[in-house]
């Protein structure tokens, strides 16, 4: 199954705490990890989040500010987003693809503004504050059961095939092939459903698979890999792992 790490820790702020934790088995094939960044105390210096792409989308809670929050992917690029010295964000990544909802928008990158949908994200958050890991999980479990029964999140067939014949799948015709489609289905129904073309979506597993299991076996080359991976996170695969940390 795909397992994406969506974020670098900057070598340089220790004290920034990340935690992630697994979703429930009737959830597992929807929900990838819930994760949750924050300060311990007020930082000498801004913080900025260094986000790798990974197709997945994201639910957003600021529990520094609640009225803060929603639905978010990045593109085919990663981001560095400015956090400041003082912050607490707790995310649902969900697995790419599984986002349904299309009366709610899907945004780039990180969420800064006053959220204006029709989640109930303010709500969620004040019920967060305050609780222990185990209590904030059951509180995620919950809304995203709620979501699920909402029909706004749903398992996504044709992604959990092409994450479990990853290792056979070296272009976009062989994608195509593992979902006997024709190439200008594939185009529609993986755009439909992921917001990525089929080209850009496959960049993304290659790259997610070269940095989560340190193999470049999936490109031509050396020189190739270093290419991509600079092109995708602005870094060689060297200056990224000197500046960041992937847990």
């Amino acid at each position: 199954m795909y397992n994406p790490t969506g974020l670098g820790k900057d070598r340089m702020f220790g004290t920034v705490v990340f935690s992630e934790a697994a979703p429930p088995q009737h959830l597992k094939n929807i929900v990838h990890r819930f994760l949750e960044v924050r300060t311990t105390h007020t930082l000498e210096s801004d913080y900025r989040f260094h986000a790798l792409p990974d197709a997945c989308t994201y639910l957003v809670l600021d529990q520094r500010d609640r009225t803060i929050g929603g639905v978010t992917r990045l593109g085919t690029r990663s981001e560095e987003f400015n956090l400041g010295r003082d912050f607490h964000f707790i995310n649902i990544r969900f697995f790419p693809g599984v986002w349904t909802c299309t009366r709610e928008k899907v945004s780039y990158g990180m969420i800064a503004e006053p959220y204006r949908g029709a989640l109930p994200i303010a709500e969620i958050g004040g019920q967060l504050l305050g609780r222990s890991s185990e209590e904030a999980q059951e509180i995620l479990t919950s809304f995203a059961s709620r979501l699920l029964d909402m029909k706004c999140i749903g398992e996504n067939l044709m992604t959990k095939k092409i994450f479990s014949s990853l290792d056979r799948i070296n272009s976009v015709a062989d994608m195509a092939d593992c979902l006997s489609l024709s190439p200008r289905q594939l185009q529609r129904k993986l755009k439909l459903t992921t917001g990525f073309a089929p080209h850009d979506f496959l960049k993304i597993l290659r790259l997610q698979k070269a940095i989560r299991e340190n193999d470049s076996s999936s490109y031509a080359d050396q020189s190739h890999f270093i290419n991509s991976f600079r092109k995708a996170t602005g870094y060689t695969p060297l200056k990224y792992n000197q500046k960041f940390d992937i847990p």
